[in-house]
């Protein structure tokens, strides 16, 4: 039988340096013309579960905490856990090897059905300021923190990671349908900055930075 294969909805129009295998996807590790100040990243391939139950506060998936207040997020060992309201919540596995999903009703894959960027660099927050009314520097809000809204006219979860002045970073999630407009949308806005992709590696040092 052949080995199943995985398509990324994502396609940034630039030279690939390397790629490597992983879980039956084709992962960019680098492109020819990175950017250590601003940069775009694909992790469509990374692992996502939605969580829900009338008890959230009481699992703890894989020995992780979920955060107890709806917006909070809980950074740690790569997993990043997005408390989304009373009952729900998300699970992103950002680095690392892939965890099993837990055999429970409450769980459930979202990862072919969604994509996964992460922004990272200094004019991010003047990206994001384009495409979404959403106040990620509000300065008393904390980071990681949930959003959900609208990002390009598309309902999505947004991530801020980090609000730091050096390389603050966002990361968001939405319909995999979205994929080609989101891109186009994130890039046209970023064109002026000259904004560029960056592979699987960046993105696993500044999580690393990050903890």
């Amino acid at each position: 039988m052949t080995d199943m294969k995985r398509r990324s909805p994502v396609v940034f129009p630039f030279e690939i340096k390397k790629t490597e295998p992983w879980e039956h996807w084709t992962v960019v590790t680098e492109y020819k013309s990175e950017r250590e100040d601003l940069w775009i990243v694909d992790l469509s391939h990374r692992p996502r579960w939605d969580i829900q139950n009338n008890a959230l506060s009481d699992l703890k998936p894989l020995d992780f905490a979920i955060p107890d207040t709806p917006g909070q997020c809980r950074l740690e060992k790569g997993v990043l856990i997005n408390r989304m309201n009373r009952t729900q919540a998300s699970f992103w596995q950002l680095t690392g090897e892939r965890f099993e999903m837990p055999d429970d009703a409450a769980f459930t894959d979202t990862t072919d059905g969604t994509l996964f960027l992460a922004m990272v660099g200094r004019e991010v927050p003047l990206v994001a300021e384009k495409l979404s009314a959403l106040d990620f520097l509000d300065p008393t809000t904390t980071s990681p923190r949930l959003f959900q809204g609208p990002f390009a006219h598309v309902p999505c979860q947004m991530v801020l990671v980090d609000k730091s002045d050096d390389k603050p970073g966002i990361l968001l999630t939405c319909s995999r349908g979205y994929a080609k407009d989101m891109v186009a949308a994130i890039m046209q806005a970023g064109r002026e900055f000259t904004l560029k992709p960056a592979g699987q590696t960046a993105f696993n040092r500044w999580v690393e930075s990050l903890t």
